[in-house]
């Protein structure tokens, strides 16, 4: 496992904000066991740190934060991909579902692609959001209770995991966020059938 990359303690967010935060939360999934990892703004957007932790893709879940193309220290471009979620209320469910179901396809993805594509190649995925405390630890958890049951028996389980990871207090996700990933569960398809149509 990745060695993880957290701000000291003590920073108020904003200051936190400004450093990068990386820490994986699953080291295989999906079709080629590629590993998961939840982060900040500042991590998305460190090529030489995505490089050492093997990230070649990455998912924002913020709505009003965009990242610009990234190409690593060796070369392979970074696939961005924005899902954009409000923290907390003003979202409906179906789009927080939309990001479970963006996160299963972005594992399942054929690397390199096209010809004419920006070079890449397969490896981790990085969940962000501005902070990595409550839209991506939402869609990480989910993603989590959906996929692995058998490991995380409860969304709340796979919720406290990613806490214990991340270094967070009960108080995240936002409350809002929680209600929707509850509703969210309810709309996804059943994991295993899904899988077989892949």
């Amino acid at each position: 496992m990745f060695k993880p990359v957290l701000p000291p303690e003590g920073l108020t967010e904003q200051q936190e904000d400004a450093l990068p935060m990386l820490v994986q939360i699953l080291d295989k999934t999906g079709p080629h066991n590629l590993g998961l990892f939840i982060g900040n703004k500042a991590a998305a957007n460190d090529g030489v740190l995505l490089q050492e932790a093997n990230i070649t893709s990455t998912m924002n879940i913020a709505v009003n934060l965009y990242l610009p193309p990234l190409d690593l220290p060796n070369g392979t471009a970074i696939r961005r991909t924005h899902i954009g979620l409000i923290d907390g209320h003003g979202n409906h469910a179906s789009h927080l579902a939309a990001a479970v179901l963006a996160l299963h396809g972005i594992l399942d993805q054929d690397s390199p692609g096209k010809p004419h594509y920006p070079p890449h190649k397969r490896g981790h995925i990085l969940v962000n959001c501005r902070g990595g405390r409550s839209r991506s630890l939402s869609v990480l958890a989910l993603y989590l209770y959906w996929a692995h049951p058998d490991q995380f028996f409860s969304l709340e389980a796979a919720m406290q995991h990613i806490r214990q990871l991340r270094g967070l207090s009960n108080e995240f996700p936002l409350p809002g966020m929680i209600k929707l990933a509850h509703q969210a569960y309810n709309l996804l398809p059943d994991y295993n059938s899904l899988a077989k149509c892949d």
